[in-house]
């Protein structure tokens, strides 16, 4: 897999190491041969926004053999992206590579025409700015990335991360992005939008946190009925406090979030396991309809189709 990353002057260091850090990852876990490189307008150093030279990137070469084109930010003033940046970028997704523009790189990715009728994230701040700049647009304002599968867009800084994490998921199956997550020590899947709310999916010390208890609780207990009061319950909570403080720390609601759950323990299944698919549905808590029809909305595929796709077995025997 080849990823071709835009540096810029003036990029910070952060928003240029995300992709490379999570797609990179990938690489050093054995997951696959991906590739992340830096390319530039043209040959030669480009200056960070810290004030450091990066030598060493890549000509629009890189892009014409890139299966996916991260532009991993853009300028403050969001100036237009230079011509031969857009027709190498628009050129490499005619052929079929994905283009994805992370935090404001969302502002150039728009303006090489590749998002018009369709929804957009990006940071929050410059979520008017977009709609103002592209009418034809839907900018979410609280989405963490919008994923048309050819184009995928992000919301401000951090975001970045969820939404390659995102990619590797889509591509290499949930079990290979809990593994680059859980060695990046990062969420493999945050819940809420710009809120930016802390997440802890799968609380590793409950302690004295009645929050902690309940999730982890909720946790051994995924094929019961997990109702708010059972919840608060198990936190030793009043309902009311138990949902303002579980928003709080997670950035869900308890529903949303035992959903979210509920489908990852039933990726991690169909992944790891030959068990049947109604068999999944009811450890995971679910009807074998409720399953597919909230997997197909969540993950645009269905169970069998999943699992015929990332079944880890098959890939450890391969």
């Amino acid at each position: 897999m080849n990823i071709a990353v835009y540096a810029f002057d003036g990029i910070t260091l952060f928003h240029l190491s995300v992709p490379q850090m999570v797609f990179d990852e990938v690489r050093r876990l054995g997951l696959g041969d991906w590739r992340p490189v830096l390319f530039g307008e043209s040959l030669g150093p480009i200056r960070t926004a810290e004030g450091y030279t990066i030598e060493g990137t890549q000509g629009l070469d890189a892009v014409d053999a890139a299966d996916i084109v991260v532009i991993p930010s853009w300028t403050d003033d969001a100036r237009p992206v230079p011509p031969s940046v857009h027709d190498s970028v628009v050129g490499a997704h005619r052929s079929g590579a994905m283009v994805v523009g992370l935090c404001l790189g969302a502002i150039a990715v728009s303006d090489m025409g590749l998002l018009s009728g369709r929804s957009a994230a990006t940071h929050w701040h410059a979520v008017e700015s977009l709609r103002a700049r592209h009418p034809e647009i839907s900018v979410d304002a609280d989405k963490l990335y919008v994923d048309h599968g050819d184009v995928l867009t992000s919301a401000g800084t951090a975001s970045g991360i969820d939404a390659c994490l995102h990619i590797v998921r889509t591509r290499l199956g949930a079990e290979a992005a809990n593994r680059v997550a859980r060695s990046l020590v990062v969420a493999p899947h945050r819940e809420g939008g710009q809120a930016q709310y802390i997440e802890r999916p799968i609380p590793s010390d409950t302690g004295e946190d009645p929050i902690a208890r309940a999730s982890g609780w909720a946790l051994d207990h995924l094929d019961e009925d997990l109702s708010i009061d059972r919840l608060a319950a198990a936190a030793r909570m009043s309902r009311r406090s138990f949902v303002r403080l579980f928003r709080m720390a997670t950035g869900a609601t308890p529903a949303a979030w035992i959903r979210a759950r509920r489908l990852d323990e039933a990726r991690r299944l169909l992944e790891m396991t030959d068990l049947p698919i109604d068999r999944i549905a009811a450890s995971c808590g679910f009807t074998p309809v409720t399953f597919r029809q909230n997997f197909a909305a969540t993950f645009g595929s269905t169970p069998s189709r999943y699992r015929a796709r990332f079944d880890a077995r098959q890939a450890a025997a391969g």
